[in-house]
Formats: structure tokens, C-alpha cells, sequence
């Protein structure tokens, strides 16, 4: 005969145990899906498959750069066939790409896969000039800085030729200037001279002098003259 008594203790056992690992296993998947990360906007899958655009177009450009050199190369014998079987699988797995990358646009936007690729070349664009444009920026400092070092020695050599006129123009300024107090400057009395006898021409009172002697002398000579007439 059976004992269900003891074999209730057993059972019971069981039961709550896998009641509880029911309870618990819910109870995690409730919490998980709460936690679960959220959807993923809409907006940014865009942003991914424009981003996939540019890539696509990049490498469409590499092959479209190496075909004709790998063209020459196969036409002269410098490369094998299996290397342009090769070739020709990377561009039809790109065109596969771009067939994709068209699907998953239109899915997105209607229409929109007949313009994702002329908005990603825009993009590519606007990235490239930014870059020539970072790069010139950086070589900004570099060229104000040679042109700094450039416009000192300008100025440097300019102040040199200043410096020159300026130093020729004083020393003709002294020798004009020499010249003139020399030629100015009367000549100096040696002791012979002036102990010479002086053989320069009578003063005016001399000559006053000797005119009125002359008129005297002519008065008198004339005075006499009459006085003879007289006693004739």
C-alpha cells in the first residue's frame, strides 16, 4: 500500500519550487524588457545610411581610378587574369551595395533612394573642403610667421640704406662746410712782414693834404703873376 503521506512532503517540495522558478523566471523577463534599450530614432538610421552613401561612393570612385590602370596593365601582360576576375567581383558586389543601400532609402522615404547618393556627394563635398580648409588654417601661423621674419628683414635692410645716405649726406655736410672756413679765414702776419717797411698806398688825410698844398701853391703863383702885370 501506498504511503501518500510521505510522499505529499516530496511533492509539496516540488510544487513550490517550480513555482517559484516560474515566478522568478517571469518576474526577470518583466524587468528585462523594462531595461531593454530604446528604439532607435528614426533620424539617426538616416544619418547611418547617409553615411553608408559616402562610403559607397568612395570606393565607387577608387574602382572607377584603378580600372583604367589595371586595363593597361592587363592589356600589356603585366598583370594576370585572375587579378581582373577579381576586379570585375568587387564591382558587381559594389553595384549589389549601392542596389541596398537605394532599397533601404526608398523603405525609409518614398523616392528617396533616387536622391540619397546626390545628398552624399554633397556631403563628401562639403567634407573635403572643410578639410582643405583645416589644413590651410593650420598653415596660417606658419605663414604669418614667415611673413613677419620677411617684413623685419624688408625693414631691417631699408633702415641699413637710411643709415648709409644718412651717414653720406653728413660726411659731404663736414667737408662742404671745411672748405668754406678755410677759404674765409685771412691769412696770418709773419714776423718779417710786419717788420717790412709798409709799401701801401697813402691814407685820405695824406691826399687831403697834398691838394691843399697844391691849391696854395697855385694861388700864390698866380697872385704874382698879376703884380707883374701891374708894374707893366
Amino acid at each position: 500500500m501506498v504511503d501518500w503521506l510521505s510522499l505529499a512532503v516530496p511533492l509539496a517540495y516540488l510544487g513550490v519550487l517550480l513555482g517559484s522558478l516560474a515566478t522568478f523566471s517571469s518576474l526577470y523577463r518583466k524587468r528585462k524588457a523594462k531595461k531593454k534599450a530604446p528604439a532607435v530614432p528614426e533620424t539617426v538610421l538616416k544619418a547611418a545610411l547617409l553615411r553608408r552613401a559616402i562610403e559607397d561612393i568612395k570606393r565607387v570612385m577608387a574602382l572607377r581610378n584603378q580600372k583604367q590602370a589595371l586595363a593597361m596593365l592587363l592589356q600589356r601582360g603585366s598583370v594576370g587574369d585572375d587579378l581582373w576576375q577579381r576586379f570585375q567581383r568587387a564591382e558587381k558586389e559594389m553595384e549589389d551595395e549601392v542596389r541596398d543601400v537605394v532599397a533601404e532609402a526608398n523603405a525609409y522615404v518614398p523616392n528617396w533612394g533616387q536622391t540619397i547618393f546626390q545628398s552624399a556627394n554633397e556631403m563628401l563635398n562639403n567634407a573635403l573642403f572643410r578639410e582643405r580648409l583645416q589644413s590651410y588654417q593650420n598653415k596660417l601661423a606658419e605663414e604669418r610667421e614667415w611673413w613677419d621674419k620677411k617684413k623685419a628683414s624688408i625693414q631691417e635692410g631699408f633702415m641699413k640704406e637710411l643709415d648709409a645716405e644718412s651717414s653720406a649726406a653728413t660726411k659731404s655736410e663736414q667737408a662742404t662746410s671745411t672748405t668754406t672756413t678755410t677759404s674765409s679765414t685771412p691769412g696770418t702776419k709773419t714776423p718779417e712782414s710786419s717788420a717790412a717797411p709798409s709799401t701801401a698806398a697813402p691814407s685820405d688825410d695824406e691826399a687831403v693834404l697834398v691838394e691843399a698844398a697844391d691849391t696854395a701853391a697855385g694861388g700864390s703863383s698866380s697872385a704874382s703873376k698879376k703884380k707883374k702885370k701891374g708894374k707893366k
